[in-house]
């Protein structure tokens, strides 16, 4: 196939994906505002799960045509990339407070999440019972936060203007809701496709072009998600979203992958050796400091961003 024609079909994948998700976090956040849910809540499970999906579908479609690589790569790296790159940007313009009481099972489900999944495959794959381990992980962070969602809507309920309801407004957000999917169906098997032909292409490593190209295209919605939080000063829902995502891509994508196979996963050298200390490392520099002193901090936010940087010099390097 034609050099231009992949890129091309890649980048068209990557807006897909990137606008797909931008629809379906429109429509989901509409959804949970008419519900009364808190905004803690709607970034940790609707709004991370939406966003989310890019990845999950790119990693289920990688690795059901044989690309362990980017199917790996695309996990891991999307939690790095949140984690390094969203969150750190997010901590450099918006330092936060941080309640330990809403964010400490959180935080810890985070770094648990990312610990197991790294013992789990120092063998080489991601056996059938570490996945399980970890979907039932992913079960219990959904039901925490549906439990905490009932307690605080009743206590804790926020004020504020209520979302229209009205016959069109609901059209509108359905109409995206299922636009939104398709895109991200379509994107991200256009992105698995020539993400493939393109690192064949200039010979680079499956796991490379999962690590980089495709886990940051997949972590847009997430960056997009962020930015808008910014803009709105809502610094609950960008970590909330932050960490909720990072949590299901770490407990879901991978442990799916598995089971849908019925074997076991294999996870390549790179990943063990570089992906996944890269980003235990990283989630255990946003957590520690952050459950010492209650506090998400700027300097903790350049931090992220100068150990991400690090990260990707040395997957360049590693090429050579």
């Amino acid at each position: 196939m034609n050099a231009v024609l992949i890129v091309f079909l890649f980048l068209l994948g990557l807006a897909l994906t990137v606008k797909g998700g931008d629809f379906f976090v429109d429509a989901a956040g509409w959804i949970a505002e008419v519900s009364g849910i808190p905004k803690l809540i709607v970034g940790a499970t609707i709004v991370s799960f939406c966003t989310t999906l890019p990845e999950l579908l790119v990693s289920l479609m990688a690795a059901s045509k044989g690309s362990i690589g980017i199917a790996v790569g695309n996990a891991v790296g999307s939690v790095t990339a949140n984690v390094g790159l969203i969150m750190a940007l997010s901590l450099i313009f918006m330092p936060a407070i941080v309640s330990r009481r809403q964010y400490g099972f959180k935080l810890c489900m985070l770094t648990a999440s990312i610990l197991l999944l790294f013992l789990f495959s120092l063998s080489g794959e991601l056996k059938i019972p570490g996945a399980i381990v970890l979907l039932v992980m992913f079960v219990v962070f959904m039901v925490e936060n549906i439990v905490s969602a009932k307690r605080q809507i009743g206590s804790n309920a926020e004020t504020g203007e209520k979302p229209a309801k009205d016959r069109r407004t609901v059209l509108t957000n359905v109409v995206k809701f299922v636009l939104g999917a398709a895109g991200i169906v379509v994107g991200a098997q256009l992105m698995v496709d020539n993400g493939t032909a393109l690192a064949g292409l200039l010979g680079i490593p499956d796991a490379i072009v999962g690590a980089t190209l495709v886990a940051v295209g997949t972590s847009l919605p997430e960056l997009v998600t962020t930015l808008t939080a910014i803009a709105k000063k809502e610094s609950s829902l960008s970590i909330g979203n932050i960490v909720g995502a990072n949590i299901i891509d770490l407990t879901v994508i991978l442990p799916l992958c598995a089971v849908i196979s019925g074997k076991p996963l294999p996870v390549l050298t790179q990943n063990i050796q570089l992906d996944m200390p890269f980003c235990l490392a990283l989630v255990l520099l946003a957590v520690v400091p952050t459950m010492l002193s209650g506090k998400l901090r700027r300097a903790q936010g350049a931090l992220l961003l100068a150990v991400y940087a690090a990260y990707i010099a040395l997957l360049i390097v590693s090429i050579g």
